[in-house]
């Protein structure tokens, strides 16, 4: 009995975790139905059943479009209780599917007038990215010629910084290089005003340690070090030279361990090689890309180039707001160089850091492995590839349901509906709450997993219950042992060779499924094999520790409980560990 409930649970668990994977990614706005009857409809039969239609739903269905005829596919206006009305009118042997006609919008595009003029940013694949991520609660070091508050960064946040060149607190722009750069990473945007920016909602530290003439080393490193000790999570450094510096370098790795993101322009020599700092192994060295993806023209490129972005060339300019003229005013101008596209790199850190990730080392490889990758550069024009915000920020957010997903699948599924708790009285409120909980569970780690496939569910099965059927089935003559191994768990393979109800400690502990993992990690379909056993022992461990907690020489009482528990824990561990560092389940 135990056994069948283990097995039915695995199945009811997978159709859910199906159900839920559908509603995650099916939820949506809608405010009609879809009605497609079948190709073959009588007509007769099709006239009576939009009149039956029109008699539940006070609602009479049209033609989608005079393209729509051929096809029967009929529009009404109409809810989920409409949908559900539909759905039990008894006229499914004449309908193909009715469906939600979901709404559909443009991604999340700004109201700053002058984004058309931004190809950069679409370049980059940004607006895909800023469905998820806008950089909020992210920190930005711009270490370069200090920021002046122009218009388009006044709804900006800004944190204090410093001038290291003049030594006092307020770091303001003389230049016009600093602010186009802060601009790139965090243009105040969706204010009706001038351009976007990447990490629109991140925080500013403006930093000054050049000037007209440049800037020394000993200011650049104090700087980074400021940047470190006051809450810095990303540095741009939309600067360099020709001299390694053992100051310099000391400051960066002082950085890094602090779990910044350092970020530097490759520089605009055509060197086959980069500058300092972005040569410093713990920083990320950025080449430029032209308005068509090809290397600019001037941008350096062969050794220390990590990835490439937007810097623009004459054929298409990188348009920011920043300060111009002996007045400084406000100005939207176009720039181009590395230091342009250096920031455009520093706003995609912002934005990965911004869905939870904190170790730099992390985030260098998210952009790395999202960079759009050149089949062909002998020359490392363009490092990793070319930066895709987009597919960074997806690539961050793998295995995670964000507060907005969660809060949008509760409201698309019904369930902040207060009706929903409300009906069936008290006594459905505990599964009712098991319910939401368990299919926001599944749905994690669907999403985690991307797909459900063999490999993870025979390594569940295995370990979760078995053949469990073979345990009663008898062949004349044979021996019966072979067939009750076969149709045992794994937690459960002591027991057979034990001949006892007792679950032996090293069948049913986690040594086992940690000895799967270590043997088979290296290998793609195995290794899911190996996860999905780790899953499936956990929930055996888990169901025995409440239901039966027989273990041989801890007996059956709390010692056996607390035994199972932690067990079942550690090989959830143990899955999510394997599982970690994975992109794709084959």
């Amino acid at each position: 009995m135990k056994k069948l409930f283990l097995f039915s649970a695995f199945l009811v668990g997978l159709w859910l975790a199906v159900f839920t994977f559908k509603i995650f990614n099916m939820g949506g706005e809608y405010q009609s139905i879809i009605v497609n009857f079948k190709d073959d409809i009588a007509l007769t039969q099709l006239e009576e059943s939009l009149n039956q239609i029109s008699l539940k739903v006070n609602d009479t269905p049209t033609l989608n479009s005079s393209f729509s005829g051929d096809r029967n596919v009929y529009v009404l206006e109409g809810n989920k209780e409409t949908l559900k009305t539909l759905r039990r009118s008894g006229l499914r042997e004449k309908i193909e599917y009715i469906e939600p006609n979901y709404i559909y919008h443009t991604l999340d595009i700004p109201n700053d007038p002058d984004y058309s003029k931004q190809w950069n940013l679409r370049a980059i694949n940004l607006e895909r990215a800023w469905a998820d991520s806008k950089g909020e609660g992210v920190t930005v070091a711009v270490i370069d010629t200090g920021v002046s508050r122009v218009p388009d960064l006044e709804q900006t946040e800004f944190v204090e910084g410093y001038d290291f060149v003049n030594d006092r607190t307020e770091a303001l722009d003389d230049v016009g290089h600093g602010t186009h750069v802060a601009g790139t990473i965090a243009q105040s945007t969706n204010n009706n005003y001038g351009v976007a920016g990447i990490a629109y909602k991140a925080k500013i530290m403006p930093l000054k340690v050049l000037g007209f003439g440049g800037g020394t080393v000993a200011d650049i490193a104090e700087a980074i070090r400021f940047a470190a000790d006051n809450g810095a999570d990303v540095i741009n450094m939309s600067l360099g030279g020709g001299g390694d510096s053992h100051l310099m370098r000391d400051a960066i790795d002082y950085a890094h361990k602090k779990g910044v993101v350092i970020i530097a322009a490759a520089g605009n020599e055509n060197d086959n090689s980069a500058s300092y700092p972005a040569r410093y192994p713990k920083v990320i060295s950025v080449s430029a890309l032209d308005a068509i993806g090809e290397k600019a023209p001037y941008s350096n490129f062969g050794a220390g180039i990590d990835i490439s972005a937007p810097g623009g060339s004459e054929k298409g300019l990188i348009i920011q707001e920043t300060i111009t003229g002996n007045n400084q005013q406000p100005s939207f101008e176009g720039f181009q160089g590395t230091s342009m596209a250096a920031p455009h790199v520093a706003g995609v850190a912002a934005l990965i850091k911004a869905t939870g990730i904190k170790d730099p080392e992390e985030v260098r490889q998210i952009l790395i492995e999202s960079a759009r990758e050149v089949a062909e550069d002998p020359f490392n024009h363009y490092g990793a590839g070319r930066l895709d915000a987009g597919g960074a920020v997806q690539l961050a957010l793998k295995g995670k349901i964000t507060v907005k997903d969660f809060l949008r699948w509760l409201r698309d599924s019904g369930y902040l509906n207060p009706g929903f708790w409300i009906d069936g009285g008290t006594i459905m409120l505990l599964p009712k709450l098991g319910m939401v909980v368990g299919s926001y569970l599944l749905a994690w780690f669907i999403r985690n997993y991307l797909v459900f496939n063999m490999s993870l569910a025979s390594g569940m099965v295995f370990g979760s219950s078995g053949l469990f059927i073979l345990q009663g089935l008898y062949i004349f003559d044979l021996p019966q042992w072979p067939l009750r191994l076969m149709g045992s768990s794994l937690p459960e393979l002591g027991n057979v060779v034990m001949g006892t109800n007792s679950l032996n400690p090293i069948f049913a502990s986690a040594l086992i499924p940690f000895i799967l993992i270590a043997l088979f990690l290296g290998h793609n379909t195995l290794k899911w094999v190996a996860i999905g056993s780790c899953l499936g022992v956990a929930s055996c461990l888990g169901i025995s520790a409440f239901s039966h907690p027989h273990v041989w020489g801890l007996g059956t009482g709390m010692m056996a409980q607390g035994f199972l528990v932690i067990n079942a824990l550690i090989c959830f561990g143990l899955a999510y560990l394997a599982s970690k560092n994975d992109q794709v389940v084959t």
